[in-house]
């Protein structure tokens, strides 16, 4: 398959070919592992992916459980919070140091700190143990995550890559079906401790498989002098950042000081961190890197999508129960076609990204147009929408979504040496993290901006003369009753006993709340339908280098 090119001017040819013949300078033939050990070792590494994914979502269904055996109603939140803050920070840092020592020491100490984490929440006697428990597992499971997309380029040669970026992505997305599932059957069937000790058994043989079979990839020749400087202003950087993300909108107002705090810590940790990078003779996130133009590009693009990645999972269950009045079991069977989607695409773009060599952009804006197509869609769902339109646009946009992931990550490793393709891959993770949290608390905060403001303008004026300002208030911020039905009595409670048509008043609340909620929802896919077009764009300046058959010399495996 030719390179295409013909879109690219004569100084831009020339610097492709450069950077092309860069990247190929010193590969040599490659000579496979045996298949069965192939197979197994890519096993191991799906398995440690799905396992680390599966943990950021598995306690959703057994927080009620852990609540009542813990107590800490005030902070359950950070039992998830905790996992994904130390998950991101530790991204960064392992793609660093696996590029110098190699990937099968930190898979190993992945696995084995997710173990030890997993078997302390278990044991945890209350809620502060099973937060900071939780967050020694999100070091372990991070690590494993940036491992696990790294490994690829360790394994396979740039031409293969893609097939299995798809299937990792694939699981990735799975997990967040089986997740919710399965905590909620361990809870019920065991006790919520099960929800932790599960990840034993199932990792003690992934440790072993990484342990004898993953190969012995050396690591660069690169400088052993660890930055560690760098590392401990990145730490500042990514934690408090993601905590304001994470408390703004939520939590606490976005003017509130602690998350105030919280950013400008993030911030002034950020221009520290820059300035040391810049200075430090082997950095941990070397800025030289995101000079070249395909990484700087690859990282903007993922951002961008980083920022749409958990809309749908997040909000769409909240549109199902609060504006279709579905249940929640109802709601999560009806994510799943969603989370379906997201494993089609990824697998099956994946699969043409290692046929088409290097038509990584081609097929990421037919992925993103997919994905546009989808959302357009979504805004024009309202109560009274039927769930068969829902389901199909909800499964065109996962799609769509599912699609870019092997198509970025792809780009992006084969725009590097391999010395480098384990910060670069990591660079990856961790701006689509970022970007993540940012978009649901900023997305977040739009939804109840917009619902607020909507639920008032569509109230019928008689109503709103009826409703004392205390209820009026509290339904704006709070929309409860859409979602559990036991708290439409402490509605009526809160009218005036003087009328006499409180149940007439209360389902026309009821069902303004509905039709808001639902036009809030349309209004956050218009906005994430912007962010789209503008990764859409961006995706043309994005550069094209043929994937290889080969894989590069430095890649020593024994």
């Amino acid at each position: 398959m030719k390179h295409s090119s013909s879109n690219l001017s004569g100084a831009d040819k020339l610097t492709l070919d450069n950077n092309t013949n860069d990247l190929q300078s010193g590969w040599d033939t490659w000579e496979p592992l045996p298949r069965r050990q192939s197979v197994i070792i890519m096993a191991g590494v799906m398995l440690a992916i799905f396992l680390a994914s599966l943990d950021q979502t598995i306690v959703a269904t057994a927080i009620p459980k852990i609540v009542a055996s813990l107590g800490g109603f005030d902070r359950f939140s950070w039992v998830t919070t905790s996992y994904l803050v130390a998950s991101t920070a530790i991204i960064p840092i392992v793609g660093k140091l696996s590029d110098i020592y190699g990937r099968r020491i930190f898979f190993l100490f992945g696995i084995v700190v997710f173990i030890v984490g997993s078997i302390l929440a278990g044991l945890s006697a209350d809620m502060s143990q099973l937060i900071a428990f939780r967050a020694i597992q999100g070091v372990g499971g991070g690590t494993l995550m940036s491992c696990a997309f790294i490994a690829v380029g360790d394994l396979f040669p740039p031409a293969e890559r893609g097939k299995y970026m798809g299937f990792l992505a694939g699981i990735f997305a799975l997990s967040s079906i089986i997740g919710p599932v399965t905590g909620g059957a361990l809870t019920d069937s065991f006790t919520w401790r099960w929800a932790f000790f599960i990840n034993v058994p199932l990792g003690i043989p992934i440790g072993l498989i990484f342990l004898f079979l993953f190969p012995k990839h050396k690591g660069s020749a690169q400088s052993k002098e660890i930055d560690y400087i760098g590392i401990i202003l990145l730490l500042l950087a990514v934690v408090p950042a993601m905590l304001g993300l994470s408390w703004g909108g939520s939590e606490h107002g976005w003017s509130s000081i602690r998350v105030l705090g919280s950013l400008g810590l993030a911030a002034g940790a950020t221009i520290l961190f820059i300035i040391n990078e810049l200075r430090a003779p082997n950095p941990v996130m070397p800025l030289s890197l995101y000079r070249n133009p395909i990484m700087a590009v690859g990282l903007a693009i993922t951002l961008l999508l980083g920022v749409t990645m958990f809309t749908g999972s997040v909000f769409m269950p909240l549109f199902f129960q609060g504006s279709l009045g579905k249940s929640a079991t109802d709601s999560g069977l009806l994510s799943t076609a969603m989370m379906l989607g997201t494993v089609f695409g990824a697998t099956i773009f994946g699969q043409l990204l290692s046929r088409f060599g290097g038509r990584y952009r081609s097929l990421g804006l037919i992925g993103i147009i997919i994905m546009a197509v989808g959302l357009f869609l979504l805004t024009q769902i309202d109560k009274d929408v039927s769930l068969g339109f829902v389901i199909t646009s909800m499964v065109i946009m996962s799609f769509g979504m599912g699609t870019t992931f092997p198509c970025f990550n792809i780009a992006i490793q084969n725009s590097v040496h391999h010395k480098d393709i384990g910060i670069a891959t990591a660079s990856a993770q961790f701006i689509r993290s970022i970007g993540a949290s940012a978009g649901l608390a900023l997305l977040g905060s739009l939804l109840t901006t917009r619902f607020a403001s909507k639920l008032e303008f569509n109230l019928p004026e008689t109503a709103l003369k009826k409703i004392p300002s205390s209820l009026l208030e509290d339904i704006k911020t709070n929309p409860n009753a859409l979602m559990d039905r036991s708290q439409i009595g402490s509605l009526e409670s809160q009218i005036d006993p003087m009328f006499s048509n409180k149940s007439e008043l209360v389902d026309t609340i009821i069902s303004v709340m509905r039709q808001s909620l639902a036009e809030s929802i349309s209004e956050m896919f218009i906005a994430v339908l912007v962010i789209t077009g503008i990764a859409f764009i961006v995706t043309f300046w994005l550069k094209e280098i043929p994937l290889q058959k080969r894989a590069q010399k430095d890649v020593k495996i024994k």
